[in-house]
């Protein structure tokens, strides 16, 4: 054993979710171990996008957004290949923060709350028996009552568990390479855009300083067809789109190397595996266009905070929070993802994208009922 305490949580992946939940925990007084793969502060594969339903969450975390002067996004563009768009208000709007900045302050926090961070620290498994749980690590063994998942898109654990997800043979939903660069470029402080190319499709926001995140995610066939050739991908197949030749041709890259990560699946998984709570992308990733995974992922954290806490007064029994979690993160969750899923095979298609784009510009209550079903209100 690394030492003979026994934590009341362990947090295996320091995202948003997990940082969120290790505050809110230590902040009621319980002991939490976080342990990170990374070193703050670090760059991830995020659109970097937060709606508003998550600023005055992030207020009670000990957040100060309101004196980082960053900027409110209010409408969205959406183009097919072609070029041809709609725009329109967004129903709540948004804000763009970096995933290097965020995820920095939240460490912060969760280290003055009491949260004892291990950074550059791999997990290698965790298992539950006699009520306690095991945190196998590279910076030793570790024991807790509570242990809670929440390592993105895909991790270790997901294969040394076997997760079905992990399992499932390729489909339209799980087969796709993300990509992100930080741009500096000439855009509207207020506009997310979201440019479709084949089998894929870009996004650019504003983030803090003058910085804007380019993020795009595409189906594998795409860079394989391009002889694993990210530029040469980039020239042909995203610049098909008039929208994005532009911005690729004009924007002032601000990284050496893009952020990339590979095998990102939208199949669904369980939101418990093992009494191991899991939370954020761990428990269920909503599609990039939907624009709503770092909201889930912070309001996750508060439903498993509070079912957590009610088991560690006495006040409930294990079963019960796992029940009680699941079946709130369901309540919350399960129809977003659900829509993010069809509109992940609708825009799949390129006929289909322009299609939506042509309802889009007719019908614009009907894109903003489909917004407002993978969004939530103020939590």
């Amino acid at each position: 054993m690394q030492d003979d305490i026994t934590y009341d949580l362990a947090i295996v992946g320091g995202g948003l979710a997990g940082l969120a939940l290790s505050i809110q925990i230590a902040k009621a007084g319980h002991t939490v171990i976080l342990f990170e793969k990374e070193q703050y502060p670090f760059h991830r594969v995020c659109g970097e996008y937060i709606s508003l339903e998550s600023w005055d969450f992030l207020g009670s975390l000990g957040t100060d957004l309101a004196s980082m002067n960053i900027s409110k996004i209010k409408k969205i563009r959406v183009s097919d290949v072609h070029g041809n768009f709609f725009e329109q208000a967004l129903p709540l709007g948004g804000f763009g923060i970096s995933r290097y900045k965020l995820d920095h302050l939240l460490a912060g926090i969760a280290r003055h709350s009491g949260v004892i961070v291990f950074e550059q620290t791999r997990v290698n498994d965790i298992r539950f028996s006699n009520d306690v749980f095991m945190v196998e690590s590279s910076q030793g063994n570790f024991k807790a009552k509570v242990a809670a998942a929440s390592f993105g898109k895909r991790s270790n654990l997901d294969i040394k568990w076997k997760r079905p997800f992990i399992l499932a043979k390729k489909n339209k939903l799980n087969n796709y390479i993300g990509i992100k660069y930080h741009v500096r470029y000439n855009f509207p402080v207020d506009l997310i855009a979201l440019h479709n190319f084949k089998k894929g499709y870009c996004g650019i926001s504003k983030v803090e300083d003058d910085r804007y995140c380019l993020c795009y995610l595409t189906n594998a066939d795409n860079l394989q067809n391009s002889g694993n050739d990210i530029k040469k991908m980039e020239k042909t197949i995203l610049s098909s789109n008039p929208h994005l030749k532009k911005i690729f041709e004009e924007c002032e890259m601000l990284m050496d190397e893009p952020v990339i990560i590979s095998q990102i699946s939208f199949d669904k998984k369980n939101s418990v595996e093992d009494h191991v709570l899991m939370v954020g992308d761990a428990a269920g990733m909503i599609t990039p266009l939907c624009g709503n995974g770092m909201s889930m992922a912070l309001h996750a954290s508060k439903i498993a905070a509070e079912q957590i806490k009610n088991f560690l007064k006495g006040t409930i029994s294990r079963e019960s929070m796992e029940k009680k979690y699941s079946s709130k993160w369901n309540e919350l969750f399960a129809a977003r993802l659900r829509t993010g899923r069809m509109l992940q095979r609708l825009f799949d298609t390129q006929w289909l994208t322009t299609f939506m784009i042509r309802l889009g510009k007719s019908f614009p209550g009907l894109i903003r009922a489909l917004i407002k079903k993978t969004h939530g209100k103020s939590f």
